[in-house]
């Protein structure tokens, strides 16, 4: 490592800076939710505009994730992380004041590729100053962050409903202020002595492949899906995905220090799993758009629809624990599978019978535990026994970027469903019994997986 400061001293101020700063930038994925109903009427949106509000954000955090952590090689980590949390902060303000749904959208995109940032080059500090046998508590502390966020997020996002959605951006505000003043005296400023070239070329062909996707899912009039398709306002999109995906190989298979290495996708439980942590992002975003559906069943307030989420977060804070000693002592085929069944079973209700209230309780603690195994350790547990040590950590990002991705076709999905189908709470739950659709899809997955006794053979 080369640089003005070789190392700092890894005490609790210095892990209290990257922990506040990913507690920041993971908060805006999970608070936006109890706010879209809000702001959709502030702006006079349909539910095919709204999505964006929650896609924009994870669009453009997939591409600041590798453009970021490749600037924090160049220029250190202490520029480029206090950077993100500057440009978070006005990306937030810029939210909060926006005329209009455009500059909205502008501000989203800023807070996404700056957030995008944070969370690699905190990992980043970590490797690079604390020493080896504190390196994985620290890394673990960081990763549960985004536990905490999505616990967190929509309780804290309630409350701050009562005094208007923009104070669920303007709350940034003050906490970017306090990172950037403890991180200016104890982030280090260290970068590694050999850079590898950024592969600029498989990151232009993934941002477009991804753009493309989400605007044509978006476009989907899901009354008339084949019609649809072969509608100038899908089908460019969907070839434009297609072809940017076949030079985003190309590229991937020439770069030096590829965004993704192709070689992962050549075991078949690695592939599985990828498919599976996507599932996961997609059951994830179909959680964002549960408190708008309880302003149009349930005809309550937003901050009151945002406490609906009470049974997904205890759910998940139950489940996840939960999930680890059942990994322990079974392996996570059982442990996915079971979750898959419970996630694509809430899914159906929500479909269903998402306009009785006990069955909307009874979704949320299934839909809880479902995500519980699949965005916690088993996947990522898949990852680690099937890859070499070398490989590891592209791994475990190749699952982020899955999830990601999983993401933002969930939340074009529901937002082409709901519109087609008029918006409301038929609109709704129409697109839950889409997204359940996909969870028999990842019940499938999770029956291919390797038992306990062949994990790692």
């Amino acid at each position: 490592m080369v640089g003005t400061q070789k190392k700092t001293k890894t005490d609790g101020s210095l892990l209290t800076v990257l922990f506040l700063g990913v507690l920041m930038g993971a908060l805006d994925i999970a608070i936006v939710g109890p706010a879209l109903p809000a702001i959709q009427n502030a702006f006079a949106i349909d539910e095919r505009a709204v999505v964006w509000i929650f896609t924009m954000y994870v669009l453009f955090n997939l591409i600041g994730a590798p453009l970021m952590a490749k600037l924090s090689d160049r220029y250190g980590r202490r520029a480029v992380y206090l950077a993100d949390v500057a440009l978070f902060a006005g990306g937030s303000l810029l939210v909060a004041l926006a005329p209009n749904f455009g500059l909205l959208l502008a501000g989203r995109a800023l807070q996404g590729i700056s957030a995008g940032g944070i969370f690699p080059v905190a990992s980043a500090v970590i490797g690079d100053t604390f020493p080896e046998e504190k390196k994985g508590r620290a890394l673990g502390m960081i990763g549960a962050v985004f536990g905490l966020a999505f616990i967190v997020g929509p309780i804290l996002g309630g409350i701050l409903l009562i005094w208007g959605w923009q104070w669920l951006f303007l709350v940034n505000l003050p906490v970017a202020g306090l990172v950037m003043i403890l991180g200016s005296r104890s982030l280090p400023t260290t970068r590694p002595a050999v850079v590898q070239p950024f592969d600029l070329p498989g990151m232009a062909a993934l941002a477009v492949a991804v753009i493309g996707l989400t605007l044509g899912v978006n476009r989907l009039d899901t009354t008339a899906i084949g019609a649809s398709l072969l509608s100038v306002g899908v089908w460019p999109w969907l070839l434009l995905a297609v072809t940017a995906t076949f030079l985003f190989v190309l590229a991937e298979r020439r770069a030096a220090d590829p965004i993704i290495r192709l070689a992962q996708f050549g075991n078949r439980q690695l592939r599985r799993a990828n498919l599976l942590s996507m599932g996961a992002g997609l059951g994830e975003a179909a959680m964002v758009f549960l408190p708008a559906l309880a302003v149009a069943a349930f005809g309550v307030t937003e901050s009151r629809a945002s406490f609906l989420l009470l049974p997904v977060v205890l759910a998940v804070a139950i489940g996840s624990p939960l999930g680890g000693r059942l990994l322990d002592s079974h392996g996570p085929r059982p442990v996915i599978l079971g979750g898959t069944l419970l996630l694509t079973l809430g899914m159906l209700l929500l479909g269903l019978l998402g306009t009785d209230f006990n069955a909307f309780v009874i979704a949320g603690i299934c839909i809880g535990f479902g995500l519980a195994s699949l965005l916690g350790a088993p996947i990522r547990y898949i990852v680690l026994t099937e890859t070499n040590e070398g490989e590891r950590a592209a791994g475990q990002g190749l699952l982020t970027i899955a999830t990601g991705v999983g993401q933002l076709i969930s939340g074009a999905l529901i937002g082409a469903v709901a519109a087609s189908q008029g918006g409301g709470v038929v609109g709704y739950t129409v697109s839950y019994l889409f997204v359940a659709g996909a969870g028999v899809v990842l019940i499938f997955l999770a029956l291919g997986l390797k038992g306990k006794a062949r994990q790692g053979v």
